[in-house]
C-alpha cells in the first residue's frame, strides 16, 4: 500500500510539552497537539520507519542522520528547564537513510551521510505527540543549504519509491514562520498567505499545483510569512513526494495570530 506524504506544523519550541507535571499544554497549541497524536491513525497503515526533512538542519550536500537520532539536539532557547530533559527513543532507522540516500545519488545529488547529529525539535516534538511510545524507526534528512524551491521539490520526487516500501516522507515546518510578528493584528496578512498557500498546495493539476509552489515568493505577502524560507521548504518535499496524487489541507488552525496549515499528498 502506498502511505501518503505529509507536511506538518511542528509548533514553537517544546510548546506541548511546557507542564513539567505533563499537563495539557497552553489552549492555543492543543488543536495541533490534536492533529498531531492521530496521524498515525490517519494513514492507511501504520508505517515501517519514517523519513523526516525538518525546517531545522541544513547542510551543504543533502545529508541523511544515519545513528539513533540520541541524545536529542534541545535547540531552542529560554524554555524551562525541564524542557532540555525530554526524552524520545524512538530507534534510528539506517537502513532507510542509506535507501533514501541512493535515490538521491541516482537522481544525481550531491549527498552525505552523518550518525553525529542528534534529532532537533522539528523531529522529537511533533513526533513524541504523533508516536508517544518512540516505536517507530525514523531517519531525518537535511535541508539543502541553497534553499532551493526546485531542487527540494526534486529531492521529494526522487524519494517517492520510499512510500511504496513501508515509509512515511514528513515534512516538519510550519507554513507561516514570522517570529517577530505575532498578535491579532498580524491575522489578516497570515490568512491572506494561507489562503492562497492552500490554493496553490491543493491546486488538482498536479503540474500547475507544482509551478504555483515554486512561485511561492508571488503569494499575497509571502516574504512577510516567511523572512526566510527553511521551514516552507519541507513542503515542497513533501509536495514532490506526493508526485501526481491528490493533495489535501488536512489541518488548519491559528497560533500566536497566524493562520498555520498542515498538507497530505496522496
Amino acid at each position: 500500500m502506498t502511505l501518503p506524504a505529509l507536511f506538518i506544523p511542528h509548533g514553537g519550541g517544546p510548546c506541548f510539552f511546557m507542564d513539567p507535571a505533563g499537563g495539557p499544554p497552553d489552549p492555543m497549541w492543543r488543536p495541533m497537539q490534536a492533529y498531531l497524536a492521530g496521524l498515525i491513525a490517519s494513514l492507511p497503515e501504520r508505517p515501517r520507519a519514517i523519513l523526516l526533512v525538518s525546517g531545522h538542519w541544513e547542510s551543504q550536500a543533502v545529508t541523511v542522520h544515519v545513528g539513533d537520532g540520541q541524545p536529542l539536539l534541545f535547540d531552542y532557547y529560554g524554555f524551562p528547564e525541564h524542557t532540555y530533559h525530554l526524552e524520545w527513543n524512538a530507534p534510528g532507522a539506517p537502513e532507510v537513510a542509506m535507501r533514501a540516500k541512493a535515490l538521491l545519488d541516482a537522481a544525481g545529488f550531491a549527498t552525505a551521510a552523518e550518525s553525529a547529529r542528534g534529532w532537533d525539535h522539528g523531529v522529537f516534538i511533533p513526533m513524541k505527540v504523533a508516536i508517544p511510545e518512540a516505536d517507530i524507526p525514523l531517519a531525518q534528512l537535511s535541508l539543502r543549504a541553497d534553499l532551493d524551491p526546485a531542487a527540494h521539490v526534486a529531492i521529494g520526487r526522487a524519494l517517492a519509491p520510499l512510500r511504496d516500501e513501508g515509509v512515511l516522507i514528513v515534512g516538519s515546518g510550519m507554513s507561516f514562520h514570522n517570529l517577530r510578528a505575532r498578535g491579532p493584528q498580524v491575522t489578516p496578512y497570515a490568512d491572506a498567505w494561507d489562503e492562497a498557500l492552500v490554493a496553490a498546495a491543493t491546486d488538482p493539476d498536479p503540474a500547475r499545483r507544482k509551478a504555483r509552489i515554486l512561485a511561492w515568493r508571488t503569494l499575497p505577502y509571502a516574504e512577510f510569512a516567511h523572512p526566510r524560507e527553511e521551514h516552507l521548504l519541507p513542503l515542497m518535499v513533501a509536495l514532490g513526494a506526493g508526485g501526481e496524487d491528490a493533495a489535501v489541507c488536512d489541518y488548519r488552525d491559528h497560533v500566536f495570530g497566524w493562520a498555520v496549515s498542515g498538507f497530505r499528498f496522496g
